[in-house]
This record gives C-alpha cells, structure tokens and sequence, in this order.
C-alpha cells in the first residue's frame, strides 16, 4: 500500500519532496552545519529526526535547507505576522469643508476640528466648493485655505498646498513628526 502525505506548504517556501535540487547545504534543528550532501541525504536525516526540510535560501549555491517542525514554523511566522500587523497604525484623511463666505467663529471651530484629527494621527483634506459665481474669485479661495494652513502651523505641516480642480479646492495636511 502506497500513501503520501498532502503537503502545507506555501508559494514561497518548498518542503520535502518539493525541493528537487541535486545538492543542498543543511542546517540542523539545533543550527549546527550539517554539510552539503544530496537533497535524498538531507530528506532522510530530516525524517529520521521525524521534522521536515525546509529550503530556506533558495537563491543561493548551493540551496540552503534547513530541519525544522515546518507546522511549528508556519504558526510562529503567523503570530510574528500578526504582532507586525497589530502596531500599524492606519492613517484616515479626514475631510474639513470650508466656503468662502466663512464667519471666523465658524472657522475657528474647523480649526479645532482639524486640530483634534491631527492630533489623533490622522491627516486632514480642506475642502472648498465653489457655486455659481464664486468661480470667477478662486483668489478668495486661496486666501481662506492660506489662513487655515497658517492656523493649523503649530502642528500641522501643508502636504499638498492649495489647488483648483473643478470647481472643487483642495489641500492636504499632515501633522508634523513629533520631536
């Protein structure tokens, strides 16, 4: 009776009977140098110690391969992965729409507003839509987003300055690296 066992392997790495290089540099369980000897060799000594060969540098002559608990390795890898993933910090854009008729307590209020997003990490998009006869003065457009850039100075630094687009403007914000 002939059975095979179904292998878990990923894109990346190859294992066992995958590895179908002539000779292989193996490095044992412990990492002691195990030598260059043939991928039949390494694969016997691996199941002898019932763990699997791994290839490890594939790029280099010859193959590196290693003898590890391959189902170990992969969990490991996946909880490494998984701590990367956990102290990432994702970055939002939150958008302040301003208008070019803007009271200045209304303005200070977006100031805060922006303050508070920038303060949480996240970047800030001012926006300004032009209506109707607005878009013959884009100069008061510019005027308003140079005040809330200059506002927001102390902590925020202009990512993308000022610019018409359609009748839409827009400017991005980023909050300056602490020090």
């Amino acid at each position: 009776m002939f059975w095979r066992c179904l292998t878990i392997s990923n894109k990346e790495l190859q294992i066992n009977e995958e590895i179908r290089d002539r000779e292989v540099r193996v490095i044992g369980s412990d990492g002691s140098q195990l030598g260059v000897m043939s991928s039949a060799q390494a694969m016997e000594k691996a199941f002898e110690q019932n763990l699997d060969l791994v290839k490890i540098a594939p790029q280099a002559t010859p193959p590196v391969c290693k003898i590890i608990d391959y189902g170990k390795f992969r969990f490991e890898q996946a909880k490494r992965d998984k701590e990367a993933k956990k102290n990432q910090r994702i970055v939002d854009i939150k958008e302040i729409r301003l208008s070019l008729n803007i009271d200045t307590h209304d303005f200070n209020t977006k100031v805060g507003h922006a303050t508070r997003f920038l303060k949480d990490g996240d970047k800030v998009k001012a926006s300004i839509r032009f209506r109707g006869r607005e878009m013959g003065h884009p100069e008061q457009g510019y005027s308003i987003m140079r005040n809330f850039a200059e506002a927001l100075s102390e902590i925020a630094n202009v990512e993308k300055p000022a610019k018409l687009e359609g009748r839409n403007m827009l400017m991005f914000l980023a909050s300056k690296p602490a020090k």
